[in-house]
């Protein structure tokens, strides 16, 4: 039985393998999710069981901004006008047991609590379709370009 947690420094290995193994090309370096850690750990969460089969980071933004992908954000502002679902990824073996709608429910009151109303996240690799179904739609504007082709900034409404 797997459960959400939150992420621990020793995860980052982990973490890392399954961005790689889910992401392919788009993957972001250990960097990233060591930063990602240290600036907001409320965000960060592993899924695990066993051994760690999905991760969701996730931290306050901009909502017409998402950073780049692989870049580093320095500092999480203080006038984040969103909540940015950075990254929700997990195994195959994990998917359709209802772990994505726990971190998207974890997201939704990360976002109440501090006030936001709007989650903001960068589909891509075909996601949009599963984010669609969880009420999140397109925004028209074009994307930065580490994205890769079919990429899509998306929001939310924290009461979906």
């Amino acid at each position: 039985m797997h459960s959400w947690r939150p992420m621990r420094a020793e995860d980052l290995a982990a973490v890392t393998a399954i961005s790689d193994a889910v992401h392919g090309r788009f993957t972001e370096p250990m960097a990233i999710y060591a930063e990602r850690l240290a600036l907001y750990p409320a965000g960060c969460r592993v899924l695990a069981g066993d051994a760690v089969a999905g991760y969701l980071i996730s931290h306050p933004w901009y909502r017409d901004s998402p950073p780049k992908l692989g870049a580093m954000l320095g500092t999480i502002p203080a006038d984040a006008d969103a909540y940015y679902l950075h990254d929700l990824a997990l195994l195959p073996e994990v998917r359709g047991s209802g772990a994505g709608k726990a971190a998207l429910d974890t997201v939704k009151a990360h976002a109440r609590a501090l006030g936001l109303s709007d989650i903001a996240l960068m589909a891509v690799g075909g996601a949009d379709r599963y984010w669609t179904v969880q009420g999140f739609a397109y925004v028209p504007r074009d994307v930065d370009p580490s994205y890769g082709e079919g990429a899509y900034l998306m929001l939310g409404a924290v009461l979906i």
